[in-house]
C-alpha cells in the first residue's frame, strides 16, 4: 500500500483539525444515515440484543479497518457502513430470514475480498478521466451543499447562525471555520435545551453470534444486490473522492481489508462496510489540514470514534441521532463547501473534458435510480459515455496520472 505524502513531524496544533474532521464525519454518518440500520432491524424483527450486536459489529469493524488503513497508508482512508445497502435491507429483510441474510452478508464480503485480490477494480478506476471523476464527486455532494441552506425555512435561527458564523470564521480564521461552527452549534443547541439526552443509560454492547444459513434465494435476492449496490454506490465514488484530493493508495488493499473485516463481522450482524464517499470528503480535503501529509490523522481519529461508539453500542449512536436533523445537514453541507467548489473547478478546468464533466455532474446530481442501483453509478456511466462520444475514445490507462497530494496543493491549489 503506497503513500502519496512524505511524513513530517507532528505538533499538537496539527492534531486539532484532522481530529475534528474525523469527529464530524462520524457525527454526520450516525446522525444522517444510521437510522436505516434500526429500520432494517425492526423490519427483520430483531431483538434488542441482536440490534445492539449489529451496531457493535458494524461500528467496531468500520473503526478498526479505517484506523488500520489510514495508519498504514498515511492517507485518510475513511471507512463506513454501506448506506445504500442498509436502505436496500429495509426492504430485503422483510422477506428474507435473518440467518439467511447473514449467510448472504458472508458471500458478499467474500466476493469483495476476491475482487480486491484480483486487482481488477483498480484498473477500472484508472480509466476514469480526472474531470469526469471531479464532476461525479461534485454531483454527489451537491445535495449536501444545498442541504446546508435548505433547513433555513425550517429552522432559520440555527441555520442562519451556523452560516453566518462559517462566513465570519472563513474571513478571519479560515483554518478554524469548521471547528468553530461545530462548537458554536453544539453550545447553541445545549443552551436552547434542544438535545434531549434524558433516559439514556451508558452500557456496553455485547456481540451476539448468529449461525449463518445459505440459500439460493438469499444469494440472488440479498448477496448479489448487496455486492453490486455497495460496489457502485460506495466503493466507486469513495475511491474517486481519494483520487480527487490527490491520494494514490491502491483500491485493491482497501477492498481486501474491508472485505475481510465484513467477512469476520457478518456473523455478528454487520451487513457491509467499505470505503466512505460523502463522509470521506470531510476528511480528505484541506479543511481537515492544509498539509495533505497530515490528513491521515483524520482517518485514525474517525476510526477511534467509531470504536468508542461500537463499545457502547446503541447508547452513543442514540446520542448522535438525538441531534436535530437540521444541525446535521447544515454542518455537513458547510463542511463540504470547499470540496464541492474544488471539485467543480477541477471538473471545468480541462477544455477537452469540460462538457462530459458537466454532464457527469448534472447526471450525478439528479440521483437517478434504475434497476435498484443508485445515482453515482448512472452518473458515472452517462459521463463516461459522453466523454467517449465527444472525444472518440476513453483516455488510455497510462495517460491518467494521479498526482501526489503535495503536487496537487502546489500546482492545482483549487483541488487541494
Amino acid at each position: 500500500m503506497s503513500s502519496s505524502a512524505s511524513p513530517t513531524a507532528l505538533r499538537l496544533g496539527d492534531l486539532i483539525h484532522p481530529i475534528v474532521a474525523g469527529l464530524i464525519s462520524v457525527i454526520v454518518n450516525y446522525g444522517g444515515t444510521f437510522i436505516l440500520v434500526f429500520q432494517a432491524a425492526k423490519v427483520a424483527g430483531l431483538s434488542p440484543e441482536l440490534t445492539a450486536s449489529w451496531v457493535w459489529s458494524v461500528s467496531i469493524g468500520v473503526g478498526i479497518t479505517g484506523l488500520f488503513l489510514s495508519w498504514v497508508s498515511r492517507e485518510p482512508i475513511i471507512t463506513a457502513w454501506s448506506t445504500p445497502a442498509a436502505a436496500f435491507l429495509v426492504v430485503a429483510l422483510s422477506t428474507t430470514p435473518y440467518v439467511e441474510a447473514v449467510g448472504a452478508y458472508i458471500i458478499s464480503a467474500a466476493a469483495f475480498v476476491l475482487l480486491g485480490l484480483s486487482g481488477c477494480f483498480e484498473k477500472v478506476i484508472r480509466l476514469i478521466p480526472p474531470g469526469v471523476a471531479a464532476g461525479l464527486l461534485a454531483g454527489i455532494l451537491l445535495q449536501f451543499g444545498i442541504g446546508a441552506f435548505g433547513g433555513m425555512s425550517i429552522d432559520p435561527v440555527l441555520v442562519g447562525l451556523l452560516t453566518a458564523a462559517y462566513v465570519v470564521f472563513k474571513r478571519f480564521t479560515a483554518r478554524y471555520a469548521v471547528v468553530g461552527i461545530l462548537v458554536l452549534g453544539l453550545a447553541f443547541l445545549l443552551t436552547q435545551g434542544r438535545v434531549d439526552l434524558s433516559g439514556l443509560a451508558l452500557q456496553f454492547a455485547a456481540p451476539v453470534f448468529t449461525r449463518p444459513e445459505f440459500s439460493i434465494n438469499a444469494l440472488l435476492s440479498v448477496a448479489l444486490p448487496l455486492f453490486l449496490i455497495t460496489l457502485t454506490g460506495q466503493y466507486m465514488p469513495g475511491m474517486l473522492v481519494l483520487r480527487n484530493d490527490g491520494f494514490r493508495t491502491s483500491a485493491n488493499p482497501i477492498l481486501t481489508v474491508t472485505g475481510l473485516g465484513s467477512l469476520l463481522m457478518a456473523p455478528f450482524g454487520s451487513h457491509a462496510f467499505n470505503v466512505a464517499a460523502i463522509t470521506a470528503a470531510i476528511c480528505t480535503g484541506k479543511e481537515a489540514s492544509e498539509d495533505p501529509s497530515k490528513r491521515w490523522i483524520a482517518g485514525v481519529a474517525a476510526g477511534v470514534f467509531y470504536i468508542l461508539v461500537g463499545i457502547f453500542g446503541v447508547t452513543l449512536a442514540a446520542v448522535f441521532m438525538a441531534l436535530p436533523a437540521t444541525f446535521i445537514t447544515t454542518l455537513a453541507g458547510l463542511a463540504l463547501l470547499g470540496t464541492i467548489g474544488a471539485s467543480l473547478a477541477s471538473a471545468m478546468a480541462d477544455v477537452t473534458s469540460r462538457e462530459a464533466s458537466l454532464i457527469t455532474f448534472l447526471a450525478s446530481a439528479a440521483n437517478i435510480t434504475l434497476l435498484g442501483i443508485g445515482g453515482a453509478f448512472w452518473g458515472l456511466l452517462i459521463g463516461l459515455a459522453a466523454y467517449a462520444l465527444l472525444n472518440g475514445r476513453l483516455p488510455r490507462r497510462e495517460a491518467v496520472v494521479i498526482p501526489a497530494a503535495d503536487d496537487v496543493v502546489t500546482t492545482k491549489g483549487a483541488t487541494h
